[in-house]
């Protein structure tokens, strides 16, 4: 008899271990996928709905491009863009249009907007950039640039100097409200040339912004153009000669979520984005590189 009770007593005690580890493997299985689930979340933390992004209109094949990449990955979001010089941009969320994000070509335009730049720049006391979100996002070059014939000859600045010192070329840049015509303004005042007498004279004609400039060039309306690297590669241009840090300093492209965004948080998440190196490498094959 002791040994029959032993012998069940034993027999309880297995089954009872054996229940334990089931116990255990199915408490187990059950934690893992939501453990997974909750990783998964918070990869795919990118928030939803619609963003409106206001950008430089030289970035418009690369955030074409982006925007299919991460609306294909993101389907709960979704990106509409305006593309225009930074300066109209500038004017339009000044006037109230919807804007989540706004990326601009030049610093000079976002400081318009952002109530801790110098009142120097920022005249009117314009409170709308979020600076808890403002970077310097891109890195471009200003280019010059010749038709396909390159009627001129052209084959630097200084031959534009020269050129346009003799009164032989027309010149295309952008308006005075575009950085890039800001830009070339510097170029023309480190050879010391008067844009105005050169206008005057009809040596240069104007684009509204970059896209403007470089259909001018490729059209082969005009002689020569001062375009961004990145619109000179788009548009199958031929680049000539780059501008030094000397000429025109650089040419930084800050972003920032505005504090006027109806889509604020989703509209961070997909600036946090544009730094990754997926998105840096759309931008960085057509020459853009990252801000430094």
């Amino acid at each position: 008899m002791k040994k029959l009770a032993a012998f069940l007593l034993m027999g309880t005690m297995t089954m009872g271990l054996f229940a334990g580890c089931g116990a255990s493997q199915a408490a187990s299985s059950e934690t893992t996928p939501a453990s997974s689930e909750a990783a998964s979340q918070a990869a795919e933390n990118v928030g939803e709905g619609e963003i409106v992004v206001f950008a430089a209109a030289s970035m418009t094949e690369t955030l074409t491009e982006i925007k299919s990449i991460y609306e294909t990955a993101h389907p709960g979001v979704t990106i509409t863009y305006n593309f225009d010089s930074s300066g109209t941009l500038k004017t339009q969320i000044q006037e109230g249009a919807d804007c989540d994000l706004f990326i601009s070509a030049g610093q000079k335009q976002m400081n318009q907007l952002d109530i801790n730049a110098d009142v120097s720049v920022n005249t009117e006391g314009l409170d709308f950039v979020n600076a808890d979100s403002r970077i310097n996002l891109l890195e471009n070059k200003v280019t010059l640039c010749v038709p396909e014939s390159n009627p001129k000859n052209i084959q630097s600045f200084e031959d534009l100097n020269k050129a346009l010192q003799a009164g032989d070329i027309l010149f295309c840049m952008g308006n005075s409200d575009v950085p890039v015509g800001q830009y070339t303004q510097k170029i023309l005042a480190y050879y010391k040339l008067d844009e105005e007498a050169l206008a005057k004279a009809g040596l240069i004609t104007y684009g509204t912004n970059v896209k403007e400039v470089t259909t001018q060039i490729s059209e082969a309306s005009v002689d020569a153009g001062v375009i961004y690297c990145t619109d000179a590669y788009s548009a199958g241009l031929k680049v000539v000669d780059s501008a030094t840090k000397e000429m025109c300093g650089q040419v930084i492209y800050p972003a920032s979520v505005l504090k006027t965004a109806k889509n604020a948080e989703t509209a961070q998440y997909f600036l946090d984005y544009l730094t990754t190196e997926e998105a840096m490498a759309v931008f960085e094959k057509v020459g853009f590189s990252p801000a430094k």
